[in-house]
């Protein structure tokens, strides 16, 4: 007898339809299990084993064929073993009728019987509700996670005989109930204030501007500086996440297998912050089985590069063209997949090897050939897509022992969201959240200049040799700027301020 039930295969971010055929057949006691599975499903079959066996039911004493359709797409994980046993217990008679066949089924099985947590399920979900399914059957901690998707029955289940009692109608589930018709990003205090830091007025009015259009920055200064301490409370200033953001974070952060089972939605912003001996993999994303990389996990939120230079060159190349586009595409022999990467990314680096190149306080001990060579690290096409770059210099004694004088993350955070509203009110149908995002045809229609910033552009242009990209960075900033002043016209106050905002341009010995 043959039996068809549903499931779904993760390729990138996204759910693919999978059936699971089963056909118990006269022969030889044999699990046999086709359809380019990968050494996680082809180990399924002893688990199924036990766990039918220990939950009280008979394993079929003969030729059992598993085909998961369709045999060209490789399939991997833990996830198959629920619709695969739930497919042998039909057809050997257990289950009566074809109800299984109404839902999408994914499930990791103990030897006991025990339906425990996959990955992906907040995917599989909104592939289960496109496809019309009744409902989509998921363990018990997957509940929540899958809940978050409007229009579809949610069956949580704990054990292989609930499930089993349910398909035959002798148990009863009640359906999880949506879980995000109330959500609010997270507006709670942060723990990290910008209260908290000392001195560095430029740097912080530099990251409210970043925060307010989106833009990524790099700071460049001396160790001991407070570049991380700024770049640590820089999602302290950030807008509350809407609904559909948190939704393809917690997304993303499901199929990488790191969504916390007890946060069925992730509120806040990431921060990500991987060290410099990073992977290219690990970094942008990919593998054998490409998953995501910490460009996607800080999707929507902001991604900290701290030792810039020290990062490998392919590496950081290779941030190129996800900074311009907002993902990624890694294509391996057997698949293409695709990962969102819309983030934030603030650099921190030394001016120079010793990292003392310009402080007053403390000589620098490296030759220009040195510090020629650790700038160049980091190649021109890579600096003109960091819309910022800010010098942070050593804080004063009296500084760092005076009082705390500067303002409060929740007061900069409230002009940042004001600025926001009026870019998303700017650009309303076009698709766009802040202005780091403009097109080339917006910036012409929301970037205009009078000609005094036209004279002021051209001469910074020419003196400090800007590049096209440059150019429109430069647009982007000074229209942020122009936003926290609540002016709707670019004025060359605005422009100037965004000029110096271009410090490596001319910082490079």
């Amino acid at each position: 007898m043959m039996v068809k039930v549903s499931s779904a295969t993760l390729i990138g971010i996204d759910s693919y339809p999978v059936v699971v055929e089963v056909d118990v057949a006269r022969g030889l006691p044999q699990f046999s299990t086709v359809g380019l599975p990968d050494a996680a499903v082809k180990e399924s079959k002893d688990r199924i084993r036990a766990a039918i066996r220990n939950s009280g039911y008979s394993f079929p004493r003969n030729h059992v064929t598993v085909n998961l359709a369709p045999a060209d797409i490789r399939k991997e994980g833990t996830g198959f073993d629920l619709p695969i046993a739930l497919a042998v217990l039909t057809a050997e008679g257990v289950i009566q009728g074809d109800s299984a066949r109404e839902f999408m089924l994914m499930g990791e099985l103990s030897l006991d019987g025990t339906v425990k947590g996959v990955s992906g399920v907040l995917s599989a979900a909104q592939l289960a509700r496109e496809l019309n399914f009744r409902g989509l059957v998921v363990p018990e901690e997957n509940a929540s996670e899958a809940a978050m998707v409007k229009g579809i029955e949610v069956i949580a289940i704990r054990t292989l005989p609930e499930i089993v009692n349910y398909f035959n109608g002798v148990g009863d589930i009640l359906p999880s109930l949506s879980c995000g018709e109330d959500f609010r990003g997270n507006t709670s205090p942060a723990e990290r204030d910008f209260r908290e830091i000392r001195g560095q007025d430029q740097a912080k009015r530099a990251m409210e501007i970043a925060a307010a259009g989106g833009h990524n920055l790099l700071m460049i200064g001396s160790p001991g500086s407070g570049k991380t301490m700024l770049a640590e409370r820089l999602p302290s200033i950030l807008p509350p996440l809407s609904f559909e953001e948190a939704v393809e974070i917690t997304k993303i952060y499901s199929v990488a297998g790191l969504l916390d089972r007890e946060e069925f939605l992730i509120g806040s912003r990431p921060f990500r912050a991987p060290h410099h001996t990073v992977s290219d993999a690990g970094l942008i994303g990919g593998g054998q089985n490409p998953r995501p990389g910490e460009i996607s996990l800080a999707h929507h939120g902001v991604l900290f590069l701290d030792e810039f230079p020290e990062f490998r060159k392919n590496a950081l190349e290779a941030l190129r063209q996800p900074l311009e586009s907002g993902s990624v595409t890694v294509t391996r022999a057997s698949m293409t997949a695709s990962f969102p990467a819309r983030f934030m990314l603030v650099a921190a680096m030394n001016p120079c090897p010793c990292g003392y190149h310009g402080d007053p306080n403390h000589p620098c001990r490296c030759l220009p050939r040195q510090i020629r060579q650790y700038q160049a690290r980091l190649s021109g096409p890579l600096l003109d897509r960091i819309d910022i770059h800010i010098l942070v210099p050593s804080v004063k004694y009296r500084e760092l022992t005076g009082p705390y004088s500067g303002e409060s993350s929740e007061v900069i955070a409230e002009r940042v969201l004001r600025a926001r509203k009026k870019q998303q009110g700017r650009m309303d149908g076009n698709g766009m959240l802040c202005n780091a995002r403009l097109s080339d045809r917006q910036i012409s229609e929301f970037c205009t200049l009078d000609e005094d910033s036209h004279r002021l552009l051209e001469m910074a242009m020419e003196r400090l040799g800007l590049s096209a990209r440059a150019f429109t960075r430069i647009l982007k900033v000074s229209r942020t700027i122009a936003d926290l002043e609540d002016c709707e016209a670019i004025s060359s106050r605005h422009v100037a301020e965004a000029i110096q905002y271009r410090s490596l341009d001319s910082y490079r010995i």
